[in-house]
């Protein structure tokens, strides 16, 4: 069963520190693989991915490749 978003990939840009947001914001960022202001990440578009952005969004930017 393939899914609506097969192969889908997005261009995840940290742009804003996680200081000053709580814990749980900055574990997410480092969940989904930030160490660094400035890094760009690729990532499969699946909901998991897109619901921790989501919770982050004000320290991200996003563009689908």
């Amino acid at each position: 069963m393939a899914s609506s978003n097969d192969g889908r990939k997005l261009k995840v840009t940290l742009v804003k520190s996680g200081i000053g947001y709580s814990r749980r914001q900055k574990r997410t960022i480092e969940a989904l693989g930030f160490k660094k202001l400035g890094q760009v990440r690729i990532m499969e578009d699946n909901p998991a991915i897109r619901g921790m952005i989501s919770k982050v969004s004000h320290l991200l930017n996003v563009e689908e490749v």
